[in-house]
């Protein structure tokens, strides 16, 4: 760190104990600092800007009052914990953010004691954390405090509710911090978001019914077994005197709030009041996401995860001029607007990501045609279902990694039925430095196996327009689009739609040697490489399939005919992809070439560019290339 004045006391703290050294009226200034840094970092080394400014009151005071890592502190998702992180052993780590071999992204405990559980993906904290407080009643340590903290985002997200139920009926000292700002990526919907805007309470109400309550307690009116219908006649009470019934009251949850989230002497006087109380409690804090940096305040989306910026006048460095090629979301984005105003039964869902996927384009353009069902993938999918039911087109735009949450959903409700809708799968494959949590490595795996579906992947952005525009031709039950994160190949990606024949694959270069058989857009990575191989003397084919399922199996007879070797390329897990299809294909057909699969390997990928992480996997064209040239 830089012995700069205006870090003199951030870069005395190694560690929270060393911020429980000092005096209260410090801690301002610490916050202050801690903004600073995250900012001056952050104008260099990208990651997620907005979330974590919003948050910094409420780290320092967390640590503050708590024995912490004793004491265990549950992030939601993670993009709120950059402060957390650095005053917990990783301060001069945090230049390293996201870089391969530098710190995560995301709370990870392999990382630090700290960290008390993984947060990739929303809506977990609560779950997890009543688990651990369960266990440390279990395990007689009573002293130990647990906090989950959640964003109001994440709140959306159906597991936050069934945690909320358990925690109502399990006895548990659990303290949720609900982290309101009003956002979450994009702005909240539904009636949820609005509920949180206006909720109220009374501080004296609340002083003075837990007043009331130990005192009948400690002369024995109340017992532990009759403490749940007491609270229930005291919610019931405060509904009609306020004419407000308070949603987590409503599931015995004690609620407290709200308070303002970036005072930190406000939020430690608080945290010190309830920390000891029994039973399950909710802080409701409002706090203002992109805090301390003006033009983060004005637009939290566009400051979610901004890339390089300049830190002095808030100009973002863009790395995407219109001369290149564009992104693949953003080619998803218009061609579903172009096909939208063709064809009115097209629907436009996504989870809570528009600007990430670029439904907004067509939340724009059609906003009654465009829906964002908030961090619920599950029921995107669901209710995809039911538009498709009574005759819609749906387009449900999914990152890879969060179609996870949807799995029972797209089986039950999508596939078993046979409806006729489009699941667009973006951050396919490998996504670069936000890591582990997110790497879209498993979804060909866990969608091959299932019936009536078909699964595409296009070569380019001209065959990404296509494949949208061929799901739209006719009824095919689920069709599944996946597309990686970052640039396409084309300048000129805007070319007359046609349709792409499902089943149907292409060869795409003659070769005598060896056949290389690719789905997607790695096709134009092991392109480079059949290049590459070239020069060395060896001449390779390529074959892009299109399509995993259905496999175009006259293709494949072709190339085994052909070929004694094969190398099959995807990103994707080589565990049940694509290459498992080609073994799986020869083996009922009697062939026996040798095969050579190139994808993500058996293990969790951590973060970094996605060049790395191609050369990380043996995924580059230079390392495809020397396996071409070591298979002659």
């Amino acid at each position: 760190m830089s012995e700069n004045k205006e870090y003199n006391i951030l870069r005395t703290i190694d560690y929270p104990s060393d911020l429980r050294k000092l005096k209260l009226d410090q801690l301002k200034e610490v916050c202050s600092e801690l903004r600073q840094y995250i900012i001056d970092v952050l104008a260099e080394t990208p990651g997620h800007f907005a979330s974590s400014l919003g948050t910094v009151e409420l780290a320092v005071a967390l640590h503050y009052v708590l024995d912490t890592p004793y004491d265990r502190i549950v992030w939601d998702v993670g993009h709120q914990a950059y402060a957390h992180k650095i005053i917990t052993g990783r301060r001069e780590a945090f230049r390293t953010l996201r870089k391969i071999g530098g710190i995560s992204g995301f709370p990870n405990p392999k990382e630090s004691d700290y960290d008390a559980f993984i947060a990739g993906h929303a809506s977990t904290s609560i779950s997890a954390a009543l688990g651990m407080a369960i266990a440390s009643s279990m395990k007689n340590e009573k002293s130990r405090k647990i906090v989950a903290v959640i964003g109001d985002g994440s709140m959306t997200g159906g597991l936050a509710f069934e945690g909320l139920n358990n925690a109502s009926s399990d006895p548990n000292n659990l303290l949720i911090i609900l982290n309101d700002n009003n956002m979450a990526i994009d702005r909240p919907v539904g009636g949820l978001s609005e509920y949180l805007v206006d909720i109220t309470t009374s501080k004296t109400y609340n002083k003075i019914r837990f007043g009331l309550y130990n005192t009948l307690k400690s002369r024995g009116f109340i017992k532990e077994s009759g403490k749940g219908l007491i609270l229930r006649f005291n919610n019931s009470l405060k509904a009609l005197l306020t004419r407000q019934h308070n949603l987590f009251e409503g599931f015995n949850i004690r609620y407290f709030g709200p308070v303002d989230g970036n005072d930190v002497e406000g939020l430690i006087k608080v945290l010190s009041d309830i920390k000891e109380m029994e039973g399950p409690k909710l802080l409701h804090i409002r706090t203002t996401k992109g805090k301390g940096f003006v033009p983060a305040e004005k637009e939290a989306t566009l400051w979610h995860a901004p890339g390089k910026f300049n830190k002095v006048t808030g100009e973002r460095i863009s790395r995407n001029s219109l001369d290149e090629p564009q992104l693949y979301q953003d080619v998803f984005g218009h061609t579903l607007v172009e096909l939208a105003r063709e064809n009115d039964k097209i629907v436009g869902i996504t989870p809570a990501m528009p600007t990430g996927c670029s439904m907004c384009y067509l939340m724009k353009e059609m906003p009654e045609r465009a829906f964002d069902v908030g961090i619920a993938e599950g029921h995107a999918v669901t209710f995809s279902a039911g538009l498709a039911k009574e005759g819609m087109l749906p387009f449900c735009n999914i990152y890879s990694s969060f179609m996870q949450r949807a799995y029972d959903q797209l089986i039950h409700d999508a596939a078993l039925q046979n409806l006729n809708m489009v699941i667009c799968l973006d951050r396919a494959g490998l996504v670069g430095e936000d890591g582990a949590t997110h790497q879209g490595a498993f979804d060909l795996a866990y969608l091959r196996c299932i019936p009536d579906i078909t699964i595409a992947s296009p070569f380019n952005e001209v065959d990404l327009r296509n494949l949208m525009y061929t799901a739209t031709q006719s009824d095919m039950g689920v069709f599944v689009i996946r597309y990686p994160r970052g640039k396409g190949e084309l300048k000129e990606w805007r070319q007359p739609l046609e349709v792409l024949p499902v089943g149907k694959g292409r060869q795409i270069r003659d070769g005598k040697d060896i056949a290389v058989v690719t789905i997607g857009p790695i096709g134009n990575i092991a392109l480079e490489a059949i290049e590459l191989a070239e020069k060395e003397g060896v001449e390779s084919a390529l074959y892009d399939m299109i399509y995993l399922k259905p496999i175009d199996e006259t293709l494949l007879h072709e190339i085994a005919k052909k070929y004694n070797r094969i190398v099959v390329v995807e990103n994707g897990t080589v565990k049940g992809g694509l290459g498992s299809a080609v073994l799986e294909f020869m083996a009922d057909n009697g062939y026996t070439p040798r095969i050579r699969r190139i994808g993500i390997p058996d293990k969790f990928i951590e973060h970094g560019s996605i060049f790395e992480l191609y050369k990380l996997c043996g995924m580059d064209a230079e390392s495809i290339a020397k396996i071409l040239i070591n298979e002659v």
